[in-house]
């Protein structure tokens, strides 16, 4: 098995109520590629993902967001799920970690799908950047100054976003291949 990854860590930032295959799925394709992966969440313990109308299964967390920063990590995941991204958009220490990936010089591959990308829009890191997510938070990330496209997988610096589960097997790929290539000038 290739492990083009082997010596990479990226964290996973979810909590309750995200898209259950939108963490499962990026998370095999990184662990499968070599890559260490950390579940970062605002709760200690375990995390509880949402699968179609109902609670899917429990997550263990490895670290809090108040315990990590981005130079920790090679790269970020943001599953969607509806409560997840609304949860982390409104707590200070996630939203100080995501910062961590975006600097000056320099961004960290960062990967959100689903309505992942609020976040995104919350910290303020959309401006000119070419994005897609579920078609419900369109208009938040346009007037975040996003240009929003209704693709399956979107690139834009080291920026990978997607619309659902239904396009995980491209944003899975992308991820890995975005995580191999390291961090892209601004």
């Amino acid at each position: 098995m290739s492990t083009p990854l082997a010596g990479k860590k990226v964290a996973i930032l979810a909590t309750d109520g995200f898209e259950q295959s939108e963490l499962v799925s990026p998370r095999k394709a990184l662990l499968d590629a070599g890559a260490e992966v950390d579940i970062i969440s605002i709760k200690p313990g375990t995390i509880r993902g949402w699968e179609d109308d109902h609670w899917g299964e429990e997550i263990k967390v490895d670290k809090l967001a108040q315990e990590v920063s981005a130079v920790e990590y090679n790269a970020l995941v943001l599953p969607g799920g509806l409560f997840n991204p609304d949860a982390l958009r409104q707590d200070t220490e996630a939203k100080r970690f995501v910062d961590g990936f975006f600097q000056e010089d320099y961004i960290k591959p960062v990967a959100a799908i689903c309505h992942g990308p609020w976040m995104l829009a919350e910290i303020d890191k959309l401006k000119g950047r070419k994005v897609t997510s579920y078609p419900s938070i369109r208009t938040d990330l346009e007037n975040a100054g996003a240009n929003w496209v209704d693709e399956q997988v979107v690139v834009d610096n080291g920026l990978v976003t997607s619309r659902k589960p239904g396009d995980l097997q491209a944003f899975n790929k992308k991820l890995v291949e975005e995580v191999w290539e390291g961090r892209h000038s601004e």
